[in-house]
């Protein structure tokens, strides 16, 4: 199993999401579920295209936190 990091990002009118593990792999959508679930779409296609062209699949290294300023 792979796990990747995902940014959903609000745009003017829609959502747009990407993994910055997977370059080129991005995905919109009209709500942020609705980005969300088109980006594990993107994921799974990428990555079922890495292993049919036998390129390794890259390892998840992104972190994500948020940080608070008072």
């Amino acid at each position: 199993m792979h796990r990747f990091l995902i940014v959903i990002e609000k745009a003017e009118r829609n959502y747009s999401a990407y993994s910055p593990d997977l370059p080129g792999c991005i995905a919109t959508g009209s709500t942020r579920e609705e980005a969300e679930k088109n980006m594990h779409g993107a994921i799974e296609m990428h990555v079922k295209g890495l292993l049919e062209d036998n390129l390794p699949i890259p390892p998840s290294t992104s972190i994500a936190e948020y940080i608070a300023i008072p």
